[in-house]
């Protein structure tokens, strides 16, 4: 039998509230452009996906009789990256159910914060593509459809890589914008809240295995494999969500399995797969195996000797 239990704890000034207060502050560039650019109802998005987590937490430990939380603000974290995840023109609604989902079903019901498996935002956005379908892939601006910039690459088109860095382009509401996501992961990386180790290896491995499996059809032009990298939410996933304290494993050697294999599953889903996304599956599955990855790269003591055989 194999036993998960919660990850030892190491004395530090930081507080769970402080680390949370990083995240918010370094979600807000990308978000700020959203709402800049898709307009108001993404504002209400945000506003309904964070107030959901919020008011869900708060209600279940209300009911449960245990202490409340949410001051410390990782509800309002996960909040704010499922809204990220959101088409910006969804009805308000959709998020609200993401953010009960989220909060209740794989947070609290797995013991609160610490305790979950997977990631919550994640975990909800993926509820939400199997129940709304429709609305989650639905990214019509005033009306008007058109296909994503990934959608286009994964057709044989080409993009606008300046436009695509910028987020002058449809998608969900806090991907569009490589530009304000590197933002956010200066702010983290300066603070310590996150290492360059996960995100420069999920980048790095998710390129390279694009490049590797696009071969058998001739070496894949810059154009596609820069729109790979600007578009589809891999760069907000590498800071943002496949850092998560909670989710991901504590051993160096461990963070760099994770991330690897979040990029060959990112490559597998856009390239291999049917649909043009896949960073929200890559991640979760990854979540799913952290425990069997730490118990595969915990270092070795120092000092100690294997038994000599009799």
């Amino acid at each position: 039998m194999y036993n998960v239990s919660v990850s030892p704890h190491i004395r530090d000034k930081s507080s769970t509230k402080k680390i949370m207060l990083d995240v918010c502050i370094a979600l807000m560039p990308t978000l700020a452009f959203g709402v800049w650019h898709f307009g108001i109802n993404a504002l209400l998005v945000i506003i309904s996906s964070v107030l959901s987590c919020v008011i869900s937490e708060a209600v279940f430990e209300l009911i449960a009789k245990k202490p409340i939380t949410v001051f410390d603000l990782s509800a309002v974290v996960t909040g704010l990256i499922l809204a990220l995840n959101m088409p910006p023109n969804i009805a308000w609604w959709v998020p609200a159910v993401g953010g009960v989902f989220a909060i209740i079903i794989i947070k609290m019901l797995f013991g609160g914060i610490g305790q979950n498996i997977i990631n919550p935002a994640l975990g909800a956005r993926c509820f939400l593509l199997i129940s709304f379908a429709s609305r989650m892939t639905d990214f019509s601006v005033d009306g008007v459809s058109s296909a994503t910039p990934l959608a286009s690459l994964k057709a044989g088109g080409s993009i606008d890589l300046l436009d695509a860095f910028l987020g002058f382009r449809n998608g969900c509401i806090g991907e569009v914008s490589c530009l304000a996501v590197l933002i956010g992961a200066a702010y983290l990386l300066i603070k310590k809240v996150i290492s360059i180790r996960i995100p420069a290896v999920y980048i790095i491995s998710a390129m390279l295995f694009i490049f590797l499996f696009n071969l058998s059809g001739g070496v894949p032009s810059a154009n596609y494999m820069l729109g790979q990298l600007l578009t589809g939410g891999l760069l907000s996933g590498a800071v943002f969500m496949a850092t998560d304290y909670t989710t991901s494993p504590i051993t160096k050697g461990g963070q760099v399995i994770y991330a690897a294999l979040i990029g060959f599953l990112i490559a597998v889903f856009r390239v291999l797969g049917s649909s043009a996304e896949g960073v929200s599956y890559a991640i979760i599955i990854s979540n799913l195996l952290v425990p069997l990855i730490e118990k595969i790269s915990v270092p070795k003591a120092f000092g100690i000797r294997k038994k000599e055989e009799v």
